[in-house]
């Protein structure tokens, strides 16, 4: 296909997805302005979370939430449950195993910081990772579990902004 022809693909996507209501989740307001997802995603204040995983991910979420403008006022806490859990996947016939899968999981809670406390929206969150260890190298193998606990970590965090963001847009005004 030539450069003009996939131009002309790419605008009548724009088109066609325009005319079905599509809007970008961090889309500008007019004038330059946080839209309704970035702005609402600014206002959420992130508790601290128990052990390296939940500072990960906190730390994660803070990144995300803030990239609108931080020092905004927060008038919304996010209250995160997570756990990541590892199975051996891969066992020889001596009984070590060779690869290592893990599975993150997090529930949420986005509440106001009022004092009725209803939560507004709710939502779960659940991540693959695994890694590989080989001839029993310990100190590789406990390097490639941070690894992959920083990757889950990530991938938590993306899938929670996609959702808490989706919710601020969805609750917008038109």
């Amino acid at each position: 296909m030539t450069r003009v022809g996939r131009r002309l693909v790419l605008l009548g996507a724009g088109a066609g997805l325009a005319g079905c209501g599509f809007r970008p989740l961090y889309a500008p307001a007019a004038g330059g302005a946080p839209g309704p997802a970035a702005a609402g995603l600014a206002a959420v204040y992130v508790p601290v979370l128990p052990e390296r995983s939940g500072q990960l991910i906190r730390q994660a979420l803070q990144q995300r939430f803030d990239g609108a403008g931080s020092g905004m006022a927060k008038r919304y806490e996010l209250e995160v449950g997570h756990a990541i859990a590892s199975d051996g996947i891969a066992v020889q016939r001596d009984s070590s195993t060779t690869r290592v899968r893990l599975i993150g999981t997090a529930t949420w809670v986005l509440r106001p910081l009022s004092l009725a406390r209803t939560p507004l929206v709710t939502g779960s969150a659940r991540v693959l990772d695994g890694y590989n260890i080989l001839n029993q190298q310990y100190f590789a193998a406990e390097l490639e579990n941070e690894a992959a606990v920083r990757r889950i970590a990530q991938a938590l965090a993306d899938q929670i902004t996609l959702k808490v963001g989706s919710y601020f847009l969805q609750a917008a005004p038109a």
